[in-house]
């Protein structure tokens, strides 16, 4: 102990032993005498029982072996380490020209990846990482092995991303396992992974993924700044990452598109986007985002083309219902009665008879109420939330519209609101439709059609106004790239989809060669 106190005298660096705070590490080095070494550890790791510190005398010579057990594999520590370190003869192996840490990892440690670091911080965040760290007495060098032992859950499909046909595998909390996923699907040296280190206490590793030759480096350049620039205690999950670098952060509609698909990734990345990846999380950012992406889903590109057409065209449909439709219903029945047929006012007429509220209360009423079911039914239990979506909506319309309370024609038309909203396939995208259908309502509920018409402006408008990346929301509509609508009023043919984006995929702009359309050959005799 007197020698530790020695030597923190001669290392006025080290207030964070004291205050207990290691991330205050800056520029310290190790001491060539190992329980020294031993001694600062033991200080830095104060009161954290899964610290294990493990002497090994091999060869007349002594080592020290750090690692946590929560985070690193100790059968793959006893088997390559420890046994290793046991079983070796550094003297006739290296014929006593170096004994170190650097011998260690030239003939004795058998793991794949190794490195050797003096830096006290970048040790201890190694540590945290997963690694085992191994310390020589007489040498200022550790050797860091890459031991991680955490458990994930296995690869399955994303429930927030279901198809029919398509891939099956989704991402996981693992970042390695989600590179991996990426680069099984791209097998090609131009696929690039920068690393960056976010969050002072959580040391997140961040991920920029992109196609060299694709990815515009304006592109890249904004996204690496933009991610770089983030300072934060800790990040939980990409949710965190998209609010710091997305342009307009008071929209309602996502700049930033997330998803847990690895083909969703790739086929984005194919197009001269970027990918951001989040360690600990499955989902993987995108951009930049347009407001089409929103509307689109993974399966349209592995059905028939005709089908997906006619699909996307459905989904523009329903994007219109899901904002307006409910305030359709009260601008229409509250100001403009003349507009409905009459055998239809009669009857809503009579629906309404018994009601005392006014139409806008009963809509907004009713979403509110359709709104919290849908809220627990995901809070629930899978099996509870199930039976009290269904149940809770047939009984509460049921009984709302039996008790005079609700008129029927109000149930309906929040009814189909909700269906048109569960069709839109993104859920960020949806979620954003969802909350301007309140604002709606209340503009048809005091102007009518007017308040419509004032409210569709303003979100075209702000639509319009809107950048991702520097990139327009509405592209390739606005402003119009006749070459890109082929994927985005419809779903052109594979063979059809020559060129790449242009907004992003300009620097290797073709796709695919030209004649590929299929064709019987004619001449042939059957």
């Amino acid at each position: 102990m007197k020698r530790f106190k020695k030597w923190m005298q001669a290392k006025p660096k080290l207030p964070f032993i004291a205050e207990g705070s290691p991330e205050d590490i800056e520029h310290v080095d190790l001491s060539s005498a190992l329980d020294q070494n031993e001694a600062m550890f033991q200080a830095i790791f104060k009161n954290c029982s899964d610290m294990v510190f493990r002497k090994v005398c091999y060869s007349g010579q002594e080592s020290l072996v750090i690692y946590l057990a929560s985070l690193a594999d100790e059968q793959l520590i006893d088997d390559h380490i420890l046994k290793a370190l046991f079983e070796s003869d550094i003297e006739q192996e290296q014929g006593r020209k170096s004994s170190g840490a650097e011998a260690l990892g030239k003939s004795i440690i058998s793991a794949g990846m190794t490195k050797l670091s003096s830096d006290v911080k970048e040790i201890v965040r190694q540590l945290l990482d997963g690694f085992a760290a191994i310390l020589t007495d007489s040498d200022c060098q550790a050797l860091l092995v890459k031991a991680n032992g955490v458990k994930h859950r296995s690869l399955e499909e994303p429930s927030s991303e279901q198809v029919i046909r398509g891939p099956r595998d989704g991402f996981i909390e693992n970042i390695a396992t989600n590179i991996g996923l990426i680069r099984g699907r791209l097998k090609t040296a131009r696929l690039k992974m920068e690393s960056i280190v976010i969050g002072e206490l959580t040391q997140t590793q961040v991920v920029i993924t992109y196609i060299v030759g694709i990815a515009e480096d304006s592109l890249i350049e904004e996204v690496r700044s933009r991610v770089s620039r983030i300072q934060i205690d800790g990040v939980l999950d990409s949710g965190y990452i998209e609010e710091f670098i997305e342009d307009l952060p008071y929209s309602p509609f996502p700049q930033v598109h997330s998803t847990e698909r690895p083909d969703v990734v790739v086929a984005e990345l194919l197009e001269g986007k970027a990918a951001i990846l989040v360690d600990n999380t499955p989902f993987v950012l995108i951009v930049p985002m347009t407001f089409w992406t929103g509307l689109q889903a993974s399966e349209d590109y592995y059905i028939r083309w005709p089908i997906a057409t006619f699909v996307r065209w459905i989904r523009f449909l329903f994007i219109f219902i899901a904002i307006f439709a409910p305030s359709l219903y009260v601008a229409v029945t509250t100001f403009h009665q003349e507009m409905i047929p009459t055998n239809l006012v009669l009857s809503i007429a009579s629906s309404r008879e018994a009601v005392p509220f006014p139409a806008m209360f009963e809509a907004l009423s009713m979403e509110i109420v359709f709104e919290a079911l849908r809220e627990a039914g995901i809070r629930l239990p899978k099996q509870i939330g199930q039976a009290l979506s269904i149940v809770g909506a047939l009984v509460i319309g049921q009984a709302a519209v039996q008790a005079g309370i609700i008129s029927a024609p109000v149930v309906i038309i929040v009814s189909i609101t909700g269906i048109a909203t569960f069709a839109i396939p993104r859920f960020h995208f949806s979620s954003g439709i969802r909350l301007l259908r309140f604002p709606i309502l209340f503009l048809a509920g005091t102007l009518g059609l007017y308040g419509i018409v004032l409210g569709f402006l303003c979100i075209v408008l702000h639509v319009a106004s809107l950048r991702s990346f520097g990139v327009p929301y509405m592209t390739p509509l606005g402003p119009i790239t006749m070459t890109n609508l082929k994927d985005i009023l419809i779903r052109a043919p594979i063979w059809a989809r020559r060129f790449r984006p242009q907004a992003t995929g300009m620097s290797d702009p073709v796709r695919e060669p030209a004649g590929q359309k299929p064709s019987p050959d004619r001449n042939k005799r059957t």
